[in-house]
């Protein structure tokens, strides 16, 4: 009876991962070539662009202002947030426009960004540009109209608050000169003289207080802001950005290449190490024989095969597959056998072997041949041993050929 005591196949687990990247280094080192000079040709063939920023400190005009909370989180009186939308908005874009004489005010739009520093009064805005004097030109002019915009928003206001007083300032002023008539008609020290003073009383108040505004509004002078950082022209472009796309080639480029190794090397089932026996095929490495192996191999190997087959007498087929030195091999087998066990080793199946070992000749087998080969031998009633794995350095006879086909 053959029994087998060698252990099972290997599974795939993280080391073969990185053997796989190992074996087909070649192809991942080509997709990663290909991958930079990717990334270098596009960050060749892109436009450069360059962004200037200019910073604009903006100032409370009193007018209708968008008022934050004022907290230990947000320190400044305005809301910078809408400050920004308006920065950003058409009406500023339009008088921007006008200031660089541009036809397409949504265009420079587009190459606008406005931000806010965290607890500040600034707004920086960027604008870019194929070359560095429009990207500054771009900046200054939308500041530029952004307090233009806001000083004109501000006096606008201003004017109909001012309106709203003055009409309601004639109003009761009107109102107190008809109750100073009535007062003047009445009687003194009648009830009705005292209801008509009270009145032209409170009319005299509001008056006044209506006048203390209309002044007030008078006197205020409307300051929107002011340029804190004039833009300038930046000395280098801001993209394409080398980093991003020589990373982004080399990350393309080496997932491109792992994917490439671990599909090919799922396609390929040619034998071209001794690890690629358990790793492709379901039987067990038995011993990897050097051109020059030395009498310890093959005494270690006929120890395992003894162990295999068990007691009795028994026929052992050596069946070589692939361009291998196999009659040597096979020879030096049965000398090391011969010592151990009454084992006869043959080369042809017809000689009706129980058991049998496959001669794998690395880089010219594949893992589909040897399947093959075990299903026949199986078919006879021989079971297969393992595989012993050699170089590929003698043709193969014709005869050998005929009687592993």
């Amino acid at each position: 009876m053959v029994r087998s005591s060698f252990p099972p196949p290997h599974t795939r687990d993280l080391a073969d991962y990185g053997s796989v990247l190992r074996r087909r280094r070649l192809l991942v080192a080509s997709c990663l070539l290909i991958g930079i000079a990717g990334g270098v040709a596009l960050l060749v063939v892109t436009p450069k662009e360059y962004a200037a920023v200019a910073q604009v400190q903006v100032f409370p005009t009193g007018i209708q202002d968008q008022a934050n909370q004022v907290t230990s989180r947000q320190r400044e009186p305005l809301n910078l947030d809408t400050e920004a939308q308006i920065a950003h908005s058409a009406t500023v874009a339009s008088k921007a426009a006008e200031i660089l004489k541009k036809p397409d005010s949504e265009e420079l739009r587009e190459h606008a960004i406005v931000d806010v520093p965290p607890n500040s009064a600034v707004l920086s805005i960027w604008f870019t540009a194929g070359d560095p004097i429009s990207a500054a030109a771009g900046a200054q002019a939308f500041a530029e109209a952004y307090l233009q915009n806001r000083s004109l928003s501000a006096t606008r206001t201003l004017a109909v608050q001012m309106k709203v007083l003055s009409a309601q300032l004639h109003e009761v002023d009107g109102e107190l000169g008809k109750a100073t008539e009535n007062v003047a008609t009445l009687a003194r020290g009648t009830a009705a003289r005292m209801v008509a003073e009270h009145q032209q009383s409170v009319l005299g108040r509001q008056v006044y207080s209506l006048s203390l505004k209309y002044n007030a509004l008078k006197t205020i002078a409307i300051v929107p802001g002011s340029v804190i950082s004039q833009a300038r022209p930046p000395s280098a472009p801001s993209a394409p950005s080398v980093p991003m796309y020589l990373g982004s080639g080399l990350f393309l480029g080496l997932l491109a290449g792992a994917g490439a190794a671990f599909s090919r090397d799922r396609l390929d089932t040619r034998l071209r190490a001794a690890a690629d026996v358990e790793r492709l095929t379901t039987l067990p490495l038995l011993a990897d024989i050097p051109l020059r192996a030395d009498p310890a191999a093959f005494r270690g190997l006929a120890a395992g095969v003894v162990a295999s087959l068990g007691e009795g007498y028994h026929r052992l087929l050596v069946a070589e597959l692939g361009t291998v030195a196999g009659g040597p091999v096979a020879e030096r087998l049965g000398a090391a056998l011969s010592h151990l066990a009454p084992v006869a080793v043959v080369t042809d199946p017809a000689d009706r072997p129980d058991a049998a070992v496959l001669l794998l000749g690395l880089r010219r087998t594949t893992s589909t041949e040897v399947a093959q080969t075990v299903r026949r031998l199986a078919r006879q009633g021989t079971t297969v041993l393992g595989a012993v794995t050699v170089p590929p350095t003698l043709p193969m006879s014709t005869r050998s050929m005929k009687q592993t086909a």
